[in-house]
């Protein structure tokens, strides 16, 4: 009995050390990379409607005030509702929306207001090897 009790402390105390709870952070951050992808596949793909391609940019990052302008044109843009894709995305952004302002509103410094900066995403920089050099 002690031995099975033992166990099942051990295999308790295991689970709880590797799965940690997310933060409201890990949360929204990786919400928001979610939709940037999920927006980026929808742009891209070859079976979707042409009205996709007059949707606003949503490219999102949560560092930047004006994320939270975006997120609300982009669910409240009045094209592409018989899209079922399109209306998945405007979901995750409301969710998204919801968490930034209410959850999370304590917890998260925006570094950044430059609206400009969420119409044109900066590119990784590009890793040269040494012997480019």
């Amino acid at each position: 009995m002690k031995m099975l009790l033992l166990l099942s402390a051990l295999l308790c105390a295991a689970l709880l050390a590797s799965t940690a709870p997310p933060t409201c952070y890990s949360r929204v951050l990786s919400l928001s990379k979610e939709i940037t992808e999920s927006f980026k596949e929808l742009q891209t793909s070859k079976t979707v409607d042409s009205c996709v391609e007059t949707l606003p940019r949503l490219y999102l990052d949560i560092h930047n005030y004006c994320v939270l302008a975006k997120l609300r044109d982009f669910v409240a843009y009045p094209g592409c509702d018989r899209v079922v894709e399109v209306n998945k995305l405007k979901e995750k952004a409301r969710s998204l929306y919801t968490i930034l302002i209410s959850y999370c509103r304590r917890d998260l410094v925006f570094l950044t207001d430059d609206c400009n900066a969420l119409e044109i995403p900066i590119s990784p920089p590009i890793e040269h090897s040494i012997t480019e050099s």
